[in-house]
C-alpha cells in the first residue's frame, strides 16, 4: 500500500492542490510531544500510508508534526515529496548528526516536516553493529532535538517514526525512542500474525530498553465491507484490542494508492475521497485521545 502503483498516469491530477488550509475546527494539542512508532512486521499493510496521511491530517488540524522516515525504501519521503538525495537518517544514526540538520519542510504544509531516509540508510544496520548502545541512538537524537526546540520556545506536538517491515536494529531503535506504537492491520489474517510477533518483540523491548513504550493504537486498513474475511478480521481485532483500536476502518481505495505516485498524501491529492475522510477522522480521534490521557 505504501508503494506507488505501476500503472498510473503521471499527469497532474485534477484535484491536486499546491497548498493546504487548516481545518476550521483545530485539533487539540497534547500536553507534551507524543512519539509514535508505526510498525508491523508484515509488509503491504498500509504502514507508511497510514503514517504520512495521519501526520498530514494532524498538521492540517493546526498541530506541529514531524515524520521520521526510518524505512530504507523511503516511501514516506515519496508520499511527502521530500528529497532523499542529501543527508538523512543514515547520518543521524551512524555519524551522530543532529536531526535538526537534515529536517525538510513538506511543501504546502506549514506545520509538517520530514527527516528523510536517504539512500545510504540501507547500510545503517551493518554500520551500527559495533556501536556502543546501538539500540538507543535514535532515542537520544530525538531527545536532543526536542530539548533544542524547547530552548527556542518551540515544540512538536507529534512525531511519527515510520519503520521498515522487519524487526531489525532500525525498528528496535524506533521502539526504544517512542512511548506509543501504532499498528496498521490489513483486514486479512496474515496481518494479524504480524501483530502477534510485534507484541512479542515489544515485550522484550519493554523489559530491556524502554519500559514506557506500549501498544496504544491499532488501525484497520484496506477494509472492504463487502467481504466476509474483512469483517471477520475486524471483529477479531475489536474483541482482542478494544481499547487500542480506533474503530474507523480505512477503506480499500484507489485514490489512497494513487497519491504517492504524484508525491502527495491523499489529504491533498483528493481531500474529499473516502480514504482521506477516514484518515482525517482517525487523526482527530488520536488527537482527542491525547487530551483524554492528560
Amino acid at each position: 500500500m505504501s508503494e506507488a502503483p505501476t500503472n498510473v498516469s503521471h499527469e497532474t491530477p485534477p484535484k491536486a492542490v499546491i497548498g493546504i488550509r487548516r481545518l476550521k475546527e483545530a485539533m487539540p494539542h497534547p500536553a507534551q510531544t507524543r512519539i509514535f512508532t508505526v510498525a508491523n512486521q508484515k509488509g503491504g499493510v498500509g504502514k507508511t500510508t497510514s503514517a504520512v496521511n495521519i501526520a498530514a491530517a494532524l498538521a492540517m488540524g493546526g498541530l506541529k508534526v514531524l515524520v521520521i522516515d526510518l524505512d530504507p525504501q523511503g516511501n514516506a519521503c515519496t508520499a511527502l515529496g521530500v528529497d532523499r538525495s542529501g543527508a538523512g537518517m543514515f547520518e543521524v544514526l551512524v555519524e551522530e548528526a543532529p536531526i535538526a540538520t537534515i529536517i525538510q519542510k513538506v511543501a504546502g504544509f506549514p506545520d509538517l516536516e520530514c527527516a528523510p531516509a536517504n539512500q545510504e540508510l540501507a547500510g545503517a544496520e551493518v554500520s551500527m553493529v559495533n556501536m556502543v548502545a546501538r539500540e538507543t541512538v535514535l532515542k537520544f537524537a530525538i531527545a536532543d532535538l526536542l530539548e533544542n526546540r524547547l530552548t527556542m520556545g518551540q515544540r512538536y506536538d507529534y512525531i511519527f517514526i515510520d519503520c521498515p517491515p522487519s524487526l531489525g536494529l532500525l525498528t528496535i531503535n524506533a521502539l526504544t525512542a517512542a512511548e506509543e506504537v501504532l499498528v496498521p492491520v490489513q483486514c486479512e489474517y496474515y496481518s494479524l500474525e504480524g501483530v502477534s510477533l510485534l507484541i512479542e518483540t515489544l515485550r522484550k523491548v519493554q523489559r530491556a530498553l524502554n519500559p514506557k513504550v506500549h501498544l496504544s493504537t491499532i488501525l484497520l486498513t484496506m477494509f472492504d465491507s463487502r467481504t466476509r474475511l474483512a469483517n471477520d478480521v475486524a471483529n477479531e481485532v475489536r474483541t482482542h484490542f478494544p481499547r487500542e483500536l480506533i474503530d474507523i476502518p480505512i477503506p480499500r481505495a484507489v485514490r489512497v494508492s494513487e497519491a504517492p505516485s504524484f508525491k502527495q498524501t491523499v489529504m491533498t491529492y483528493d481531500a474529499a475521497s473516502p480514504g482521506a475522510i477516514a484518515y482525517m477522522q482517525v487523526a482527530r480521534a488520536i488527537a482527542e485521545r491525547g487530551v483524554e490521557q492528560i
